[in-house]
């Protein structure tokens, strides 16, 4: 019997210790004015998130309507606690007036203060904190300007050419044909990124099964079991995984983009050659030549965020090869993702609801003939105002990423409208919750029909402040919303100048989403036939 117990007490003692680890936050809501949801064990709150029991979307669209009296309630990411706000007005005051209590992410892709040289996703601008992200954001803003824009659109436009022209080859060879748009849109978002941030001619519809399209594919499947667990044990044990040298992004993968973007920095600086594309503009921010500059009074679009003070600021900072490299990594997850899945629901939308398609088509087909025979301009594009309308209530109805984060840096005092007071904690975490604002009929009525007239002249000054964030909000914004609204707009323009876009048998109306904290993306595809117009 003693012996027995020799080896029971330390394993009680440790299921102890571990119990305790796991439930010591459990009553951290109980003494707070706010409601909120149960706390299980491991998972928190995310239980039916993790284990795939339900769509991203639909996840914080449900726990958005369990309270639908507060304006902010309680939850559980892993072992974290975690805000949820729910009013606007809070949600300005906690990422615009006082983001200095809230300047960092959750540490969701690894974590920079826990340095590592194999883990290149940690040193990106999404993962970066405190004073780090700081410096990265003011030295990399100027390369997301407007006028910046310009001078990359020549390559956009010809990736969008190509595609378009690629399909109508398809189509007069062998009739309308249907096609998967996430496929579709994926190939063509691919292109872009290995032509504007890689440096590399790219043709992934000639050439389906290269190197760089499939080797990008698989960096961003956040879907796969393996990159779930990676995730998973990043928020729990983010210095083991740092010290172990594991990321988010295999490292096979890492070590191909890397030598794919060090030989491209070397080449040009080696041989002086100039190429209007993101490598370039970052050999101009490690060489402290990129600076911000005065911007011409344009309108690029509702849904366009503009740079803060944060982003704006003079600072001087030498970028090292691996921080060259993470940032060309983080646009191409980024890019990749909003690009292609902005582009799958609104072509679907298009396809569903004709009579927007016609009339985007008309206004696609007058500024055609306008330009006489010129391709279109990143300004002239900026001036089609039904184009933006349809591309903004798309990014309102299907927003890419259905709820944005950030970690409290410091003990705040959050104060709410209707009087109540309490102590938000350094560490514990925030969510403003996109899809559910987006989906409010309170903000917007009828939420589930697609209308683009939400941002006409005469309507889009009534959409209240702090519910309409397809790319964030405040300074921590996302920097590539000018690149991403060229480059839907861009192909849209040529699809529709040249193509119909029909609904088939096959076509999920409407589409059930994956479940799980993946790609917000229908489980069985979006397929639509593209009908060539008879111009």
């Amino acid at each position: 019997m003693q012996i027995d117990l020799l080896y029971l007490v330390p394993i009680l003692a440790l299921f102890g210790f571990l119990y305790h680890l796991i439930t010591r936050k459990n009553d951290y809501f109980h003494d707070k004015p706010i409601p909120s949801l149960a706390c299980k064990p491991v998972f928190g709150s995310m239980g039916p998130l993790i284990l795939r029991k339900v769509a991203f979307a639909d996840f914080v669209t449900g726990i958005y309507n369990k309270f639908p009296a507060a304006k902010v309630f309680g939850m559980f990411d892993f072992l974290t606690p975690l805000f949820v706000i729910r009013d606007p007005e809070l949600i300005k005051q906690v990422a615009v007036t006082d983001f200095d209590h809230f300047v960092d992410h959750q540490p969701l892709f690894g974590n920079s203060k826990y340095d590592h040289p194999d883990i290149l996703v940690g040193k990106s601008l999404f993962t970066l904190t405190g004073q780090r992200w700081k410096n990265m954001r003011a030295t990399l803003s100027p390369a997301f300007t407007g006028s910046k824009m310009r001078l990359m659109f020549e390559l956009i436009s010809e990736c969008s050419e190509s595609a378009v022209r690629h399909y109508l080859a398809e189509a007069e060879a062998k009739g309308p044909q249907q096609y998967e748009m996430k496929d579709v849109f994926g190939r063509f978002s691919n292109d872009v990124i290995a032509s504007c941030a890689f440096g590399l001619k790219v043709d992934s519809l000639k050439d389906p099964q290269n190197e760089f399209y499939l080797s990008g594919k698989k960096m961003v499947n956040f879907n796969s079991t393996d990159t779930l667990l990676r995730i998973v044990s990043m928020r729990l044990f983010p210095w083991l995984m740092s010290k172990l040298g594991i990321d988010v992004i295999d490292g096979k993968l890492n070590k191909y983009f890397s030598k794919l973007i060090l030989s491209a920095i070397q080449l040009r600086e080696s041989q002086g050659i100039v190429r209007h594309d993101m490598v370039n503009l970052l050999i101009q921010a490690r060489k402290g030549t990129l600076k911000h500059q005065q911007e011409k009074d344009q309108n690029e679009g509702f849904a366009t965020v503009d740079e803060s003070d944060v982003g704006k600021a003079q600072i001087q900072t030498t970028l090292t090869d691996s921080e060259m490299v993470a940032q060309c990594l983080i646009f191409f997850l980024a890019g990749f993702d909003t690009v292609s899945t902005c582009l799958l629901f609104l072509t679907y939308e298009l396809a569903i609801n004709p009579e927007v398609q016609q009339k985007l088509y008309e206004e696609i087909e007058e500024t055609n003939a306008q330009l006489g025979g010129k391709s279109i301009t990143y300004d002239v594009l900026q001036k089609m105002k039904y184009m933006d309308m349809a591309v903004s209530e798309a990014l309102r109805k299907w927003p890419p990423g259905p709820a944005i984060d950030r970690e409290c840096v410091k003990t705040y005092k959050m104060k709410t409208s209707d009087g109540l007071e309490f102590t938000v904690d350094k560490g514990t975490a925030l969510w403003i919750p996109i899809h559910a604002l987006h989906h409010d009929p309170k903000y917007f009525p009828n939420p589930e029909r697609f209308d683009p007239e939400r941002f006409s002249d005469e309507r889009k000054g009534s959409i209240v402040n702090g519910t309409y964030l397809p790319f964030g909000i405040g300074p921590r914004n996302c920097i590539g919303s000018r690149f991403a609204l060229s480059e839907v707009k861009t192909i849209i323009y040529h699809l529709l100048l040249n193509f119909s876009l029909e609904r088939t048998s096959k076509t999920e109306v409407p589409p059930v989403l994956i479940k799980g904290m993946g790609d917000v993306i229908p489980e069985n595809g979006v397929h639509l036939e593209f009908r060539p117009r008879k111009n």
